[in-house]
């Protein structure tokens, strides 16, 4: 907002027509005429305005009879302020010096002419006026003549005997009246009037001054960034323009209406046009500083509304347009339609800030390019977020109508599969009772035809814009499930039909055959009793439907946990409700529980779903991904800890409300339960899988995956121990995985040394813990749990360890067949171990074997490659001395 160019024009044309008008801009007046006033009324020289004849101007030093006593430097300082006077206004500027002596004494003109030699201005011509008596007059010649030529060198000195005789050089009209001219002239008041004058050239010359301060003030100060500040400053300085303007008009006029009314017509018209230049410019000032003003609030309030828009699109591009859910789909659209009502402010504050505009632009505003720019700009983003939210929910709104439908159609198998489970088959064999399970079979499937008669082409067709990969998939799942149910009606209805023919017919009396033919394994169930076929068969879809649902129902319950409460950890409006220990800890929270969803909902459940056509696959299921399952350990590792931080959180506002918005029942522990619960649901669903599965396909992938899930729960128990072992100098994980734990009594003994008196006291033996990794036997003292409640747990304390490579065993010890031993560096050091039962020794001799093996075979294969690398040296070694 620099406006000194505005400034300054105005400032040079006030300050040259009053300041320069009455001082030259050459040089620096020393004198006033207030200074010497006293000295200027004693009138021993004056200048009365007259001219001579080539425009020279007239100083005239009357005939006074104390000049002679006036003291030279009083003389210089007169005449050098009368010089001053018109050298004010002209270059150049000559003067004439009258010395009226006609009623002295050549003396005193001698003394005169001597004070003058030293005139401080161009001095062109000295005319004396003689005296008028007899003997000076006579004296005045002879010392003249006789001193001419010292005069003459220095004055150019013209001696009059009379009035009359000015006349040859000055015209009448230029004298004053006492040499006989008509110029009126009176010192007193010329003395008052230069007084006068000068006083308000001063006056003039310092509202200049403030003036262009004010310029400099206006053009130089920087404006800060906030709008407070800003009409904080306009508002001082239209003060201090008020200020000017008083003092403009007061101090220019209060005192000098005398003054006023002598100058000439153009000086008061140039101090009126200095007074109008004056509001002009202030006008133009303030007019910009308003519309900085203006700017600026439009500004800010462009940048606050866009940021808001960028941020908002932010958020609801973080939305997808799909879902793998119903309940993913609603919470999907949940979101969208808060972000929607977000928006809808948004845009009706967008329409303020362009209405204003608009407003602006109407009225002039110099930024009018820049304003209507970024009015284009916020309407278009203001679109572009309204947009891509209706289409997000024009998408989402469409897939959750295929979620329904498909919805419809599992829950539609679901009733079919239940209503064919519940029929009892003992009252079935009666004429009556196949045809009421028969009736029954047509009713449901008359009301259930628009569900199970879905076309998967029509509905490919009727979604083709919101199909993804993973709803392709669903949408063949359903179909197979569809067919599978339908068939299992088909056969159902087929069955009961054969029953009712078999009552209309006489029952004829068949011989059993001698043998039966070889039957091949049915890819379902193998029955032992004919009649129970069917029943197996509907338990078995039973078991395998309640582990697919039971799948889905697990993975929306987690993705409802991670984005009702985890995500809402990171939301800043729920910031102020989050207690301070909870902030930046959800990873200490939840653990890897998104690692746990992600496998579950991207894989897992899908091969799970898969297995509705081919049942026999699901162990395969299991065995497939039993290394993803190995993230469980790492999430029940770090239970203990998300426990004690929820324990001193419960009560907060923050877990309230996220409950409340997400209507859960239970709070979150509950559902950070889950994954540990789920663990242990998949191993019983797979015992009753193989409870109807005794001799059909795939039933030992079906034995290997509940291994696999039974190791896995002991894994994450041994870990959950591990995890309390305190007292250890190093790194845990160093010594490999845990395979076993346990308690056991140890009695210790040594082969060499003396005998200590504590050895002597092993008659009864120590309690310890052992934790057997894949590189160290870990000897602990379990301590007794302490602490009230929810803080009761266990710990293990750390006594002494030994290295596998160095460890033997001895499987019977005579006495005990539970016990058996360990020792250590050659039987340096021998522990006798004794087992809970016989069955957790041999488990563990096992597993010890198993380790010991693995370090035999390492061993040879090390031996073997440094056998081979010395064969090959000698072989090279013999070769080049052949």
């Amino acid at each position: 907002m620099c406006l000194l160019w505005i400034f300054f024009p105005f400032i040079f044309f006030f300050f040259f027509f009053f300041f320069f008008f009455f001082f030259s801009p050459e040089t620096t007046i020393p004198i006033c005429a207030k200074d010497i006033s006293d000295d200027l009324m004693k009138e021993f020289a004056f200048l009365s305005g007259g001219r001579g004849k080539d425009k020279a101007w007239i100083i005239t030093l009357p005939d006074n009879a104390r000049f002679n006593e006036v003291p030279e430097e009083v003389v210089s300082k007169v005449l050098t302020y009368l010089t001053s006077v018109p050298s004010q206004h002209e270059s150049d500027t000559k003067f004439i010096l009258i010395l009226d002596r006609r009623l002295d004494t050549w003396t005193s003109v001698k003394t005169t002419l001597q004070k003058i030699a030293s005139f401080p201005g161009n001095l062109h011509l000295v005319m004396v006026l003689r005296p008028t008596g007899f003997f000076q007059r006579t004296f005045t010649d002879i010392g003249f003549r006789f001193s001419q030529e010292d005069f003459l060198l220095k004055l150019p000195v013209v001696m009059l005997s009379s009035v009359s005789d000015l006349l040859t050089y000055i015209d009448e009209q230029q004298l004053t009246p006492e040499f006989g001219g008509t110029l009126e002239y009176c010192h007193s008041e010329w003395v008052i009037f230069r007084t006068a004058i000068e006083s308000f050239a001063l006056t003039v010359k310092e509202i200049a001054q403030m003036l262009q301060s004010f310029g400099t003030e206006l053009a130089e100060t920087e404006l800060p960034d906030d709008m407070y500040s800003i009409e904080r400053i306009l508002a001082l300085r239209t003060e201090k323009y008020y200020q000017l303007k008083v003092r403009l008009i007061s101090n220019s006029t209060t005192g000098f209406q005398p003054l006023l009314a002598q100058l000439p017509c153009q000086l008061l018209g140039q101090l009126h046009e200095m007074e109008t230049a004056f509001d002009g410019f202030w006008e133009k000032h303030q007019l910009k500083m308003e519309q900085y003003l203006q700017l600026w609030k439009f500004e800010q309030s462009f940048q606050e509304v866009k940021s808001a828009i960028e941020f908002l699109m932010g958020q609801q591009a973080e939305v997808p347009d799909t879902g793998d859910s119903i309940l993913q789909v609603k919470q999907r659209l949940k979101d969208l339609a808060h972000f929607d009502g977000m928006a809808q402010d948004l845009i009706g504050k967008a329409q303020v800030v362009i209405l204003h505009g608009h407003q602006l632009a109407a009225n002039h505003h110099y930024a009018l390019n820049l304003i209507c720019q970024q009015c284009n700009e916020l309407r278009h983003h203001s679109d572009v977020l309204s947009d891509e939210i209706k289409r997000k929910q024009v998408r989402l709104q469409k897939t959750l109508d295929l979620h329904t439908r498909l919805q419809q159609a599992l829950q539609c198998c679901d009733e079919g599969a239940y209503l064919l489970a519940n029929q009892q088959m003992d009252k079935c064999q009666s004429k009556e009772g196949a045809q009421k399970a028969l009736q029954d079979i047509e009713k449901f499937l008359e009301n259930s035809s628009a569900y199970l008669n879905y076309d998967p082409q029509a509905l490919h067709y009727d979604f083709e814009s919101v199909l993804t990969s993973e709803l392709k998939c669903q949408i063949q799942s359903v179909q197979v499930k569809l067919e599978n149910v339908r068939s299992m009606f088909e056969n159902r209805q087929s069955c009961f039909k054969k029953l009712l023919d078999k009552h209309v017919r006489p029952v004829q009396l068949v011989a059993p055959r001698p043998e039966n033919p070889p039957r091949s394994k049915s890819p379902l169930f193998s029955p032992k009793h004919k009649n129970n076929i069917l029943f197996f068969f509907l338990y078995f879809s039973h078991v395998i439907n309640e582990l697919i649902e039971t799948e889905r129902v697990y993975v929306e319950e987690l993705f409802t946990v991670l984005t009702g409460y985890r995500a809402e950890m990171d939301n800043p409006a729920m910031l102020i409700l989050m207690p301070p220990v909870l902030r930046n800890r959800k990873d200490v929270l939840f653990g890897n529980m998104p690692e746990i969803y992600d496998f579950h909902n991207k894989i897992f459940l899908h091969s799970l779903e898969s297995c509705l056509g081919a049942p026999e696959r699901v162990g395969f299921c299991f065995l497939d991904r039993r290394e993803d399952f190995q993230m469980y350990e790492k999430y029940c590792q770090n239970k203990p800890r998300s426990e004690s931080l929820w324990r001193q959180c419960s009560e907060s506002t923050f877990f309230q409300e996220c409950q409340r918005k997400l209507e859960h029942k239970l709070g979150l522990d509950s559902y950070l339960l889950k994954p540990v619960q789920r663990l242990t649901k998949y191993q019983l669903l797979l015992k009753e899988l193989l409870k109807y599965s005794t001799s059909c396909d795939g039933v030992q992938e079906l034995q290997e995956a509940l291994v696999a899930m039974l190791d896995l729960l002991k894994s994450v128990n041994d870990s959950m121990h591990q995890i309390s072992i305190t007292g250890y100098d190093g790194d845990l994980s160093e010594l490999g995985k845990v395979l076993m734990q346990g308690s056991f009594s140890v009695w210790t003994g040594h082969r060499k040394g003396p005998t200590k008196m504590k050895d002597l006291a092993r008659f009864k033996p120590m309690q310890r813990h052992l934790f057997l990794y894949e590189k160290a036997l870990v000897f602990c003292k379990k301590r007794e749990e302490h602490g009230d409640g929810y803080d009761k747990t266990s710990s293990y304390s750390f006594k002494h360890f030994l290295k596998m490579n160095a460890v033997g065993i001895t499987e019977n010890v005579k006495g005990d067949h539970r016990k058996f031993e360990i020792w250590y560096s050659g039987r340096e050091e021998v522990y006798v171990v004794q087992a809970q039962t016989v069955d957790l020794k041999m488990a563990w001799l096992n597993e010890i074997r198993k380790i010991l093996f693995k370090q035999q075979e390492l061993i040879k294969g090390t031996f073997d490659q440094f056998l081979h690398g010395i064969h090959s040296a000698a072989e090279l070694f013999l070769f080049s001395h052949c």
